[in-house]
């Protein structure tokens, strides 16, 4: 393993945590977006009792408006901020970058820093896809009886008016790379089976704080309270049998309710600085950025993008696969990081140029992986679940997928483990980071 070399100027992240996250129609079906972003931010804070006055910026990631309270330019961090206790005088921005936008406001955190015009950053998103509402279009200009409007559901089915339902997409790209229905299925069962075992010994203690869920009557008397400090998503009694019995979803030939996460609640929150800053103010850190990459490619073709995210990182930080310890790939649908990492286990993928790379995937599956190195980094691949048991309230998911192969690491004695995340119509997001 490449030794890394400490650097004052090293992008550190010192706070890293997140809520439970809900099912839909969950436990936290009732709370409002912005107090919803605003609980993360406050729990970031007080988890290192830093000074709300020392944070100079704010990059949040959110990809809907259609659930404010001011669907209308909503600035969605500006009064979570205001909410969380931080100073008004702090400048935020709120982003949609769909499900890679919690990691990749870690990114342009860091680049503030690195140009001097911030030196402690307050990164992470929100989503709320339970307080979703039902729209009703085209009726502004026309006159219509109250018999005749049409209700839409903006979130059935999930995806792109303009495109194919991205699970549609998926499920057909695993078809591609030769990644089998029953293939998903085990390692939808596995991520259950591997949350369950990090659940029991008090993993994620390290990055969920727990959340107390009061319900009141019309009088604002409370009635009921309990404290929530397990994913909602985590099926203990799931079996491969039930994942057979399930159909695809919209005409996919692959990709279930079951080998899929659900529509989730939740928010996750990093706080990044410099590691000469971090000494200054007294606190360890958690780990260390060593390169970041945000990348595109042809919209069909969304499960290949976290292996070109990590691919890109791992020629910025000019490190190999063998450098990494572990990997997260989040499970947007089980197809996605096994896609991933078969290219992960593609020689010619790693070793040939990221842009020659980029042109031959946009014409055709890229195959000939190593099966005996894809069965190997499948064990390093998401070892304490992701998605598909944690959940996936999408815009916080890159923050949870970095906080998680952090604290994963620091268990296991530290290294280097790379992030990989996928957005709607391919975009796709990378991390490696290294915990000492």
């Amino acid at each position: 393993m490449k030794k890394f070399q400490k650097s004052k100027d090293d992008i550190v992240c010192i706070s890293a945590c997140r809520s439970p996250f809900g099912k839909f129609g969950g436990a936290m079906k009732d709370i409002d977006i912005y107090d919803l972003s605003a609980m993360g931010m406050k729990n970031a804070l007080e988890k290192i009792n830093i000074d709300p006055e020392l944070i100079d910026e704010v990059w949040w990631g959110n990809g809907d408006t259609s659930n404010c309270k001011d669907p209308f330019t909503p600035v969605v961090a500006r009064q979570a901020l205001l909410k969380a206790g931080l100073s008004p005088e702090t400048p935020s921005v709120w982003y949609d970058q769909a499900c890679i936008s919690a990691l990749t406001t870690v990114k342009y955190g860091s680049r503030s820093i690195k140009l001097g015009e911030a030196t402690v950053v307050l990164t992470g998103g929100a989503t709320s896809f339970s307080t979703v509402p039902f729209l009703m279009r085209g009726i502004r200009w026309e006159g219509k009886r109250h018999t005749s409007f049409l209700v839409e559901d903006p979130i059935i089915p999930l995806g792109y008016k303009d495109y194919a339902p991205v699970a549609v997409d998926s499920g057909e790209v695993a078809i591609e790379y030769g990644v089998s229905r029953e293939e998903q299925d085990e390692f939808a069962y596995a991520s259950h089976q591997n949350y369950g075992k990090a659940f029991d010994r008090g993993f994620f203690k390290n990055e969920i704080v727990p959340l107390e869920i009061v319900k009141k009557d019309k009088k604002g008397n409370v009635i009921s309270s309990k404290i929530l400090d397990k994913d909602e998503q985590y099926r203990p009694d799931i079996s491969i049998a039930d994942l057979a019995r399930l159909k695809p979803i919209f005409g996919n030939p692959t990709c279930t309710a079951g080998n899929a996460p659900g529509m989730n609640d939740g928010t996750a929150v990093q706080i990044i600085t410099t590691r000469e800053n971090a000494e200054k103010l007294g606190y360890e850190p958690i780990y260390t950025v060593v390169s970041m990459a945000s990348i595109a490619l042809a919209p069909r073709i969304m499960p290949v993008a976290p292996a070109f995210a990590i691919k890109k990182c791992l020629e910025d930080a000019q490190l190999s696969i063998k450098d990494m310890r572990y990997f997260e790939i989040n499970e947007a649908f089980a197809c996605v990081p096994l896609v991933s990492t078969k290219l992960l286990a593609n020689q010619k993928f790693l070793s040939s140029d990221y842009k020659e790379m980029v042109k031959e995937v946009s014409t055709k599956p890229i195959l000939d992986y190593d099966e005996n190195q894809y069965q190997t980094l499948k064990c390093d691949l998401n070892v304490n679940g992701s998605a598909i048991s944690v959940g996936h309230p999408n815009t916080a998911s890159g923050a949870r997928i970095m906080m998680t192969a952090a604290y994963n690491l620091k268990e296991n004695g530290g290294g280097y483990a790379a992030c990989g995340i996928c957005g709607g119509l391919t975009q796709g997001g990378g991390a490696i980071i290294w915990v000492e």
